[in-house]
């Protein structure tokens, strides 16, 4: 229980707060002037001051260095009616002191009286590399030492690795460390059609097109003196690589319905899902446009590759969810265990994807995490249940093969694996029965 001062001269609303406050299990005491907040600031000690801005008498704000003197210095919430006010109240109060702004719900003053109660989690340092990236496992002190090296140099950079590994974190991180001037522009080759692709890559002059209504610099310009990121890379039109080509080796780009060519300056870093050999077979990229892209390669390590990183992670993303919610959400041991046993076929992207929706479905009141029934998202689930299949077997081997291998995925739960297969658990049991087995129960 907070012994709460309310420091308001609204009637109306000090009543309607007084009976929330109450509601909540705390003590209030109300005061209409700064004078008498003095006097029962004299006389009492007080966990919590809710402190309308504007009094009869002068700002709420004039409390505060009395406040400061205080043997016991509660927290204190400015009240306001005028929501121009909060800059104002941020500039002359700084960015820890709450406020509220009027019509006040009952879940607003709940979220800034249970602020004193809540216990602080623990904050673990975790380093971040170049600012951005998070791991200590061998394989990612491998690539920091990769992303040192070449930030030393302007040779363009590609980047190969699975999706959700983080490469344009990476493209950020080589970027960082190799302290340009320029800025850091990222595009996607996969996110445009053949047609407006060169203007994207290229800029255009107005008129070039229908729709071009003025001059645009491509993200070649844009990058000039710094790091273009060229996401994607293998998803661009073969009959636009040419014009790429030209550009990496002339240091020159011509805009969509330009006569003038302009000069470019800035590192390239390319990214695909694709591998070297993939590259190779497949003649998404011509050779030459390759070697230009690839002068330096890096390979990102998938996250089963460095599992002892999770945990780390994991940390990471909570914290980061807590920030941004206002919860106190802390990892139990075993469960950073269950996670870093996992594959992350998604990578990353689908550790910090798990932990968000782990998050939310967690009761926000408490700091325990509860985590899904299933980690598998349906993707790993698809690629990860499904039996190979090969000329010759049977559709009831099959079937048998992947009830059995979702049933061993989530422990031998009927229900779950009965969801996973979309049946319903009665078909489940009717198979099992038929397959002679029903020795696991629920």
């Amino acid at each position: 229980m907070l012994t709460v001062l309310l420091v308001d001269d609204d009637a109306e609303f000090t009543e309607v707060a007084c009976t929330i406050i109450e509601f909540l299990g705390h003590e209030v005491l109300t005061a209409g002037t700064l004078k008498e907040a003095r006097d029962w600031l004299e006389k009492e000690t007080f966990d919590h001051v809710l402190l309308d801005f504007m009094l009869p008498d002068g700002s709420g704000a004039h409390l505060f260095n009395e406040l400061d003197a205080l043997p016991k210095r509660p927290r204190v919430t400015l009240i306001t009616g005028h929501p121009s006010v909060k800059s104002v109240i941020k500039g002359l109060c700084g960015p820890t002191v709450d406020y509220l702004v009027k019509p006040i719900q009952r879940e607003e003053i709940e979220a800034v009286l249970s602020q004193k109660n809540k216990q602080k989690a623990p904050k673990e340092k975790i380093e971040k590399h170049f600012d951005l990236l998070i791991g200590e496992s061998p394989i990612m002190k491998e690539l920091y030492k990769l992303i040192s090296r070449v930030s030393k140099t302007s040779a363009n950079v590609m980047l190969l690795g699975e999706s959700g590994v983080g490469k344009e974190v990476v493209a950020a991180a080589i970027h960082r460390a190799s302290e340009s001037e320029g800025p850091y522009i990222a595009t996607n080759c996969g996110a445009f059609s053949k047609e407006l692709i060169g203007s994207e890559l290229f800029g255009h002059e107005k008129g070039a097109f229908t729709g071009a209504v003025g001059r645009k610099e491509g993200v070649f310009e844009q990058a000039e003196g710094g790091t273009l990121f060229l996401d994607e890379i293998t998803e661009m039109p073969i009959d636009m690589q040419p014009n790429l080509l030209r550009v990496l080796e002339n240091k020159v780009v011509l805009r969509v319905g330009g006569t003038k060519t302009i000069p470019v300056n800035c590192r390239v870093v390319s990214a695909t899902n694709r591998t070297m050999e993939e590259i190779a077979q497949s003649k998404v990229l011509r050779e030459d446009i390759y070697f230009r892209l690839a002068v330096f390669p890096i390979t990102i390590p998938p996250l089963r590759e460095r599992k002892e990183d999770i945990p780390l992670l994991a940390k990471t993303f909570i914290a980061e969810f807590n920030k941004d919610n206002g919860s106190n959400f802390r990892w139990e041991d075993a469960q950073l265990d269950t996670l870093q046993a996992y594959d992350w076929p998604g990578n990353v992207r689908e550790l910090r994807h798990f932990v968000h929706r782990a998050a939310i479905m967690s009761d926000p009141e408490k700091s325990e995490i509860e985590l899904p029934k299933t980690i598998e998202s349906p993707f790993a689930q698809k690629q990860s249940t499904t039996p190979a299949l090969q000329a010759g077997r049977t559709i009831e081997d099959v079937e048998k093969e992947l009830i059995y291998a979702t049933l061993e995925k989530v422990n031998g739960n009927k229900t779950t694996a009965a969801e996973m297969l979309g049946i319903s658990t009665k078909t489940l049991y009717n198979r099992l029965h038929a397959y002679g087995d029903l020795s696991k129960d629920e």
